[in-house]
């Protein structure tokens, strides 16, 4: 099982971690990629594949507390982050100083 971690947009969001199974971790990052984009699930996979993932993963959510690591990040409202993750892999991504007023 592979655990991945929701980062949603929404300002109330408690960055929860759900497990799901190698196969389902592949359609979600291809590529041994780590990070993904919903919209960009969406695009490449279709609703009915996202629904039936999501049915799934939201059934498996884990105490992170006992979480063993972490092997991927799922972005939701936050295409505004893409920029900072060209090659979709934490490892590579890029760090940005912010403009200081």
């Amino acid at each position: 099982m592979k655990n991945i971690q929701i980062i949603d947009g929404a300002q109330n969001c408690t960055y929860d971690i759900f497990c799901i199974d190698e196969e389902k971790f592949e359609i979600i990052f291809p590529d041994n990629h780590d990070i993904e984009f919903v919209e960009d699930l969406y695009e490449r996979i279709g609703e009915e594949n996202l629904i039936k993932i999501f049915s799934i993963l939201w059934k498996n959510k884990v105490n992170k507390k006992e979480v063993n690591g972490i092997h991927g990040t799922l972005f939701f409202q936050s295409l505004y982050k893409k920029e900072f993750y060209p090659t979709k892999k934490e490892k590579e991504m890029i760090v940005k100083l912010l403009d200081q007023p």
